[in-house]
């Protein structure tokens, strides 16, 4: 940017130089104002590049901090470079209205990308522009009272300037918001895998865990929560996560870890980040550990789903912790499956709403502490119906009912078969000859 204050320094010296404007004037708009500026300029102009440039360098290193560096030989070298390239096409564009910008505007994307490289913003080169202007239109106007200078001609060449000026800021910025681009891309893609790392199984060890996370600038936490996402925003917007959140929406299984989820205010911020999103938050765990938190939110969204976990109304946040029972229960459906088939076997020869019915009674039971009244607010029957349906299960069931071990069996089974009962018509039911002696097996079946 520094650059461009040169540029206008190369206008000032020129008019300083004894150079009387003057000449022809052309009238297309689209040309102004360098079409309305002598072309002969150029030539009186080319003589005082050099003492210019020296007076640019010098004002910009007094002025601007950022570029007080001339003790550092390279540094210096690249500025010098810059203020002549630009002063150089500055001059030619003079003489030449039509010469495309191309390879001077290339060069300020250029400066742009490395200011952005090296982290630095772009208020150094902004502020060298203007420090440049200024002392290149105070010289111009110094020049012009001497020499008596037109002020149509006075007036095309500050209006060069400022255009000038305003086309390699304009290059600049081009460059920088690409760097930023690339870099945030890289950035992406790093934090991406990494999140695959976390969530691997087996897991990484320590030390690649933190190579990549300094790698994709992520302080690593002392512990995570593993997030399993059901579908994307419901407004159809990717939602916008905190920046020390892993997340990747695009793969099979969308999925985030939060880190350190216990810590004070996070829960809620857990909840806000991920407002309109069907989400289960895994167990809060030890960094290596991320692989066993997704696994349980995986399941306990498998779960919520089915229907076996009721999601909240307009999707919303569940945490596996809350379900952990509901986790053991169905951790190996063919185990409870297998465990049904023997404990409710004596149902098998009813027909599925006398199953349902006597199952329904005969968990509330077991929950309410074998007392038939509570059995009858629970189930709301009156507590007649319920000593009726009890005497049928003392009949079928016989001495199980009074086995502490059988008891508890029952309520394990029967607990899976109410949870999937609530489910989009997926149930527990015994099938089989049980009242010829026979063992049943109890089938999952939807209605």
């Amino acid at each position: 940017m520094s650059h461009i204050g040169q540029l206008s320094d190369l206008v000032s010296g020129s008019v300083g130089a004894g150079h009387q404007p003057g000449g022809h004037v052309a009238e297309d708009a689209d040309r102004r104002p360098w079409a309305e500026l002598p072309r002969d300029l150029a030539e009186h102009m080319r003589p005082h590049l050099d003492e210019v440039a020296d007076d640019m360098i010098q004002e910009i290193q007094a002025r601007v901090r950022e570029y007080d560096r001339q003790g550092e030989g390279p540094y210096s070298g690249t500025l010098r470079m810059a203020v002549e390239r630009v002063l150089q096409y500055f001059v030619d564009r003079v003489a030449e209205p039509d010469s495309e910008p191309s390879s001077v505007t290339d060069f300020f994307r250029a400066i742009g990308r490395g200011e952005a490289g090296e982290g630095r913003s772009l208020d150094a080169m902004q502020t060298a522009m203007r420090v440049g202007a200024m002392i290149a239109w105070r010289r111009i106007t110094a020049g012009a009272v001497n020499l008596g200078v037109e002020p149509r001609t006075l007036g095309a060449v500050g209006e060069a300037i400022m255009m000038f000026q305003d086309e390699l800021a304009v290059a600049a910025a081009e460059g920088y918001a690409q760097a930023q681009a690339a870099v945030a891309g890289e950035m992406q893609r790093r934090r991406k895998r990494l999140l695959d790392l976390l969530l691997a199984d087996p897991p990484a060890t320590g030390e690649a865990i933190a190579d990549l996370a300094a790698a994709a600038r992520w302080p690593v936490p002392r512990t995570v929560a593993a997030v399993a996402l059901a579908r994307r925003h419901s407004d159809g917007r990717p939602p916008a996560f905190p920046q020390d959140i892993l997340v990747d929406l695009a793969r099979r299984n969308p999925a985030l870890i939060f880190p350190d989820p216990d810590g004070p205010g996070r829960a809620r911020l857990v909840d806000r980040a991920l407002g309109g999103m069907l989400a289960v938050v895994g167990p809060t765990v030890p960094i290596g550990e991320a692989a066993r938190s997704i696994a349980w939110a995986r399941r306990t969204l498998g779960l919520v789903e089915r229907g076996v976990i009721e999601a909240p109304k307009n999707a919303g946040v569940i945490r596996s912790v809350e379900h952990m029972s509901t986790l053991i229960l169905f951790q190996d459906e063919a185990l409870i499956n297998g465990l049904a088939a023997i404990r409710l076997a004596p149902l098998a020869h009813l027909r599925p709403s006398q199953q349902d019915r006597l199952a329904e009674t005969l968990l509330a039971w077991l929950q309410a502490g074998r007392n038939a009244n509570e059995v009858a607010m629970r189930l709301h029957v009156h507590p007649q119906t319920v000593r009726y349906r009890l005497r049928q299960l003392e009949e079928l069931f016989g001495d199980q009912l009074m086995d502490p071990d059988l008891r508890f069996d029952l309520e394990i089974v029967l607990r899976a078969r109410a949870l999937l009962a609530e489910g989009p018509g997926e149930h527990i039911v015994p099938a089989g000859k049980a009242a010829s002696g026979e063992s049943a097996e109890v089938v999952t079946f939807r209605r």
